[in-house]
This record gives C-alpha cells, sequence and structure tokens, in this order.
C-alpha cells in the first residue's frame, strides 16, 4: 500500500482516489483541487507509484509553506489500473464531478493521449510528469510536460550505442501496442542508420511471455547491441530469455526500463545493460539533492527514481503557475505554464518551449551490482 498522511479514500467503481488533504468540500470551495491519474496497480505500478509519491510529498510540501493563492492544495488521486480505456473516464470525471483546475499525469504516452483531449476540450491544463511522445502535447495548447521527448531520447541512445560502445550493427526490438515504444524505436533507427546498420527489426505485443521465436532472429543477425524500448516488466522478461539463448550483447533502452521490477525480475540477466533516463540521484543539482532528502525521509528511507522526480516536478511547476498567474482560472495557468523558463527543478533546470516540451538533459545509467550506476549526462 502507499504510504500517505491525512488521505482520504473515496471508492469510485474500481478507481481508487486518494485526497491529500482531508476536510474539503466536494468541488474545491476551501480548496484548490488538482487531479492525478496514474497506473497504480497493474503491470506499470512501479512507474504509478514513484509519480505519485513524488507529487504527493510536492502538495505536502506546498500546504506545510501555506498553499496557493491562500487556499491549501487538494490532489485527487486515480488509479487506472496500467490498463487502456481507464484514463479517459478518469479524467472525464476528475473534470466534470471533482472540479479540478489542473490535471497531472500519466507517465505511460498511450494513457497520457487518452486524457489530454478531454483536458484540451474543457480548458483544463494538463502535465504529464513522463510522457515523451511528441504526440502528447500536440493535442493542444493546454497540454504540456516535464520531461524531454523521444526524438531526443532516441538520438542520445543511438549516438551512445556508436560513439561508447562502439557498435555499428545493432537489432531493434518493439513493443507494437505501445505508442511509446514505437516512437523511440523511429528515432532511435533514424539517427543510428545516419552511420551504422539495423540488422533486424522485430517486434513484440507488450504483456506477451514467450519471446524466444524473435531473440532467435535477432541472435541470428549478429548485432553487437540490442535496443528494446519497452517497459520494465517485458524487459526482464525479454532478457532472461535472450540470455537463455545466449545472446549476449549489450542490450539498451529509454527511460521505460527503470522500474525496480526490472532488477527483481532480470537479476543478473539484466547485468551491464544501459538505458537513458531523466534523473539520477547520484548527479543532481542542489534542489535534486534536497529533495532526495525530502523524499527519503517522506518515504521510509527509499530512494526516488525518476518517475517520482518527475511527479514532484510536474506539481511544483503547476503550482508556480498558479501562483504567478494569481488564478484557478484555465487559460490563465495555461499561459503561466507556457511561459516557463529556466525552473529550477528536483530533475534540473526546465525550460518548456513553444511546443509546451521540457528543454532538458538526460542521463544514461547502467545496470551494475544490481543497481542502477549514473554514467553520464548528455544536454540538448
Amino acid at each position: 500500500m502507499i504510504q500517505r498522511t491525512r488521505s482520504l479514500f473515496l471508492a469510485t467503481g474500481t478507481a481508487l482516489v486518494l485526497s491529500a488533504f482531508s476536510g474539503c468540500n466536494e468541488g474545491g470551495g476551501d480548496a484548490i483541487v488538482i487531479g492525478e491519474f496514474a497506473s497504480l496497480t497493474g503491470k506499470e505500478a512501479n512507474f504509478g507509484t514513484s509519480s505519485h509519491e513524488g507529487t504527493q510529498l510536492a502538495v505536502e510540501q506546498i500546504n506545510a509553506a501555506g498553499g496557493l493563492l491562500g487556499k491549501q492544495v487538494e490532489l485527487r488521486t486515480e488509479d487506472n489500473l496500467s490498463k487502456a480505456g481507464e484514463s479517459a473516464n478518469i479524467v472525464n470525471k476528475l473534470i466534470a464531478k471533482d472540479q479540478v483546475v489542473a490535471v497531472l499525469g500519466e507517465v505511460a504516452s498511450g494513457r497520457s493521449l487518452e486524457g489530454a483531449p478531454i483536458c484540451q476540450q474543457n480548458g483544463i491544463p494538463m502535465i504529464s510528469p513522463a510522457s515523451t511522445n511528441p504526440k502528447v502535447t500536440e493535442t493542444g495548447d493546454y497540454v504540456f510536460r516535464v520531461c524531454f521527448i523521444d526524438p531526443f531520447q532516441g538520438t542520445v541512445m543511438a549516438n551512445f550505442a556508436k560513439n561508447s560502445l562502439k557498435v555499428t550493427k545493432v537489432a531493434v526490438f518493439t513493443d507494437v501496442k505501445s505508442d511509446y515504444s514505437k516512437g523511440l524505436a523511429k528515432f532511435f533507427k533514424e539517427g543510428f542508420s545516419k552511420s551504422g546498420q539495423i540488422v533486424a527489426e522485430l517486434d513484440y505485443s507488450g504483456g506477451d511471455k514467450d519471446f524466444k521465436a524473435q531473440l532467435t532472429t535477432i541472435k541470428n543477425a549478429n548485432p553487437e547491441a540490442v535496443f528494446v524500448p519497452g517497459y520494465y516488466t517485458d524487459v526482464a522478461l525479454i532478457r532472461i530469455q535472450a540470455r537463455q539463448l545466449g545472446l549476449n550483447v549489450p542490450f539498451l533502452g529509454g527511460d521505460g526500463w527503470e522500474g525496480a521490477d526490472l532488477l527483481t525480475i532480470g537479476k543478473d540477466a539484466v547485468e551491464g545493460d544501459y538505458f537513458s533516463t531523466h534523473y539520477s540521484p547520484e548527479a543532481g543539482s542542489p534542489k535534486g539533492k534536497a529533495f532526495v532528502e525530502a523524499y527519503k525521509a517522506r518515504y521510509a528511507g527509499k530512494t526516488p527514481d525518476a518517475m517520482a522526480a518527475l511527479g514532484y516536478d510536474s506539481a511544483m511547476i503547476l503550482a508556480e503557475a498558479i501562483k504567478t498567474s494569481g488564478s484557478t482560472e484555465g487559460a490563465k495557468i495555461r499561459d503561466a505554464l507556457a511561459a516557463t523558463k529556466n525552473f529550477d527543478a528536483a530533475t534540473g533546470s526546465i525550460t518548456l518551449n513553444e511546443s509546451r516540451d521540457a528543454v532538458k538533459a538526460a542521463v544514461i545509467l547502467q545496470v551494475k551490482d544490481g543497481a542502477f550506476k549514473y554514467l553520464e549526462t548528455v544536454s540538448p
């Protein structure tokens, strides 16, 4: 169960609603109500739980400092179960019933793409902590993100493969059910193909359990590395089966790898592999280090991952926009968000560009000795 204080539970069908501040009127008359949708259960629960914990910490800090515009902030969080279709229902409810002034979420691009059109149609600002597919903010001018996007991330990993690992031949293994995976694969291939060779391109469907046929084809193509832009649960199983087949070249991925289950399921099979992500507690700014200490104090010594830091940043950037605009009106919050420049965030300095995407650095981590180890920072 997610650790929380002063939490109010409201049952709404299959969804779990969490309130970070109790004692407020429905609709937020005595509070500024912010909505959040996240995968708190299901196959991407590592992501949703981390993101929610970072968001909740930010709200608690904001309230402890006096709240916003003379009011406390109430966070309404609902679980989309890591399932397609749930997020649209949740966002509709948050706007129509809970009367939220803004929405935070989701980590997964596919689920953000469910919620974004609803926020856009209703004039409610939405900030995704970690959805990297370019299509998310292309939805409209009320949709923002505090993370980099896949064209940058894909190029970072293509260049890392060529320049740091010195490989010239790679295979790409893509989840055809995931907008995130397909987008990241596309940009990796574009970057790598400029001076390297894609020797095999294979597909799988997220949630599959047997990947040996595709991995055998990949092995027979003799790649020097394999790029798998998937989520940690699938990647761990893929890597175990690759090892069983004797496919022992380095595997590479993106921020979808960064879940604790990659290590607990994959164990030795993922040792030595590499992925790009948004943040490392080993390479933080003073603001980032302060966040790490606050997070550890709040969550029993647990070290935050990138999703936790991005959840925190999404709430803090929203709070700054509400303070700057002096309003809870959607259009005024939107305008203040669009003007965000050099915001000192847990994940580093964030500027939102004309496409409402964050311009910021990426980090590359390696799985080493059963943990995620920082290797380098790559600036845009």
